[in-house]
């Protein structure tokens, strides 16, 4: 897999019934490592030893309804009152960071009401805070710390 813009980790990986597995510390389970699990690993890494996330607060592929429409998000951390405050949306390596994939995670986050909002395709990542009582966004520079949400 492709090296990312995020801190390496000891990661787990195993080959089985002819695919690649990698383990995620978070269900505590091997998954098929396709390329945005190798984002969504990495960034779950990061929250977790680099920014502090607790690991009992982080739900990867958490399900969720839109218009109807079943949908799935990459991760969302909560906080310890149960309300998602940080929505994350990953993307492959070689996906580009597009308007589309920034309308995709505006449309979660209309259902989901975090307060921030972060779009990651492993080399690139973007982060917003939502405020909705104005209707409006402001662009981060760094992605928050735990105790800082």
């Amino acid at each position: 897999m492709e090296a990312l813009n995020l801190p390496a980790f000891g990661y787990k990986i195993k080959k089985t019934e002819g695919k690649t597995w990698i383990f995620d510390a978070i269900r505590k389970k091997y998954l098929v490592l396709t390329p945005e699990e190798w984002v969504r690993q990495h960034f779950l890494n990061y929250l977790i030893q680099h920014l502090h996330y607790p690991k009992g607060l982080i739900a990867p592929e958490r399900g969720t309804t839109y218009n109807t429409l079943a949908k799935r998000t990459d991760i969302c951390v909560y906080n310890t009152a149960g309300k998602v405050q940080l929505l994350v949306e990953c993307k492959a390596s070689s996906v580009k960071i597009s308007a589309d994939t920034v309308q995709q995670a505006t449309t979660y986050n209309q259902k989901i009401k975090a307060p921030f909002v972060v779009l990651t395709n492993g080399l690139e990542h973007f982060c917003w805070q939502v405020d909705f009582a104005n209707l409006t966004t402001i662009p981060l520079t760094d992605i928050p710390k735990y105790p800082q949400l």
